[in-house]
């Protein structure tokens, strides 16, 4: 049988969404476990600074959700960059938006 590469099967906040309150946390899933090892995770704001916490975590019983924090984010469109290593030890990476729009 053929192993599948790791995809991005959910996040949070989601994928291209508009969002009006900073979120605490985002969290990435896969369709399979990821390894522990070598995994990053980064928001990054639209002026192409870092934003988040550099905490990476990896849910222990769910090794296909990693997560990372954030400090209160201004309205801005952010970057999540991921990268990991999936189950057949090929390197997956890639990324997505979402925006935070001020509340009225």
């Amino acid at each position: 049988t053929a192993s599948a590469h790791a995809v991005m099967v959910k996040s949070a906040p989601e994928k291209d969404s508009t969002i009006t309150v900073s979120p605490k946390q985002v969290d990435v899933w896969f369709n399979e476990h990821v390894r522990s090892a070598h995994k990053s995770l980064a928001v990054i704001n639209s002026a192409g600074k870092r934003v988040d916490n550099k905490d990476i975590q990896q849910e222990i019983l769910d090794p296909s959700h990693l997560y990372i924090t954030t400090p209160q984010l201004p309205p801005d469109t952010y970057t999540v960059r991921y990268r990991v290593i999936s189950a057949d030890t090929h390197v997956i990476s890639g990324k997505f938006n979402f925006i935070i729009e001020e509340s009225n």
